[in-house]
């Protein structure tokens, strides 16, 4: 429970992630990942338009880019198909990685349907 974090971290050694009141949180319109893309110094082009959509994602903000809603959706999907966390996260991982790699070799590829080519 979120109350139970604090001491949980504490106990473990552990630090306090994505909870009200502790450093890796929301700052204001932020969400913990922009936070962490600042904080790291990692603001490259790839990394700030990642943040982007995992901001609108992250703060229902669905309406700052279109990919945000399809994090959202690919975010609540998996959390119904996994139960255990570390799970999740794993397969979390594989999106958050396909999204990153969109972001820094993509963007400008579309699929259009249908083609427009010339058939022979």
């Amino acid at each position: 429970a979120p109350q139970e974090v604090a001491a949980v971290a504490d106990r473990f050694n552990a630090t306090a992630f994505d909870i009200e009141n502790t450093h890796w949180s929301h700052r204001g319109e932020l969400c913990t990942f922009d936070v962490m893309v600042e904080e790291f110094g990692l603001g490259m082009e790839a990394l700030l338009r990642l943040a982007t959509i995992v901001r609108g994602a992250d703060t229902a903000r669905l309406d700052l880019v279109p990919e945000a809603a399809g994090l959202l959706a690919a975010s609540l999907g998996l959390s119904r198909m996994y139960a255990d966390d570390l799970e999740q996260l794993d397969a979390g991982m594989m999106l958050y990685d396909a999204f990153y790699r969109w972001c820094r070799d993509a963007t400008e590829e579309t699929h259009n349907w249908p083609t427009n080519k010339a058939k022979p």
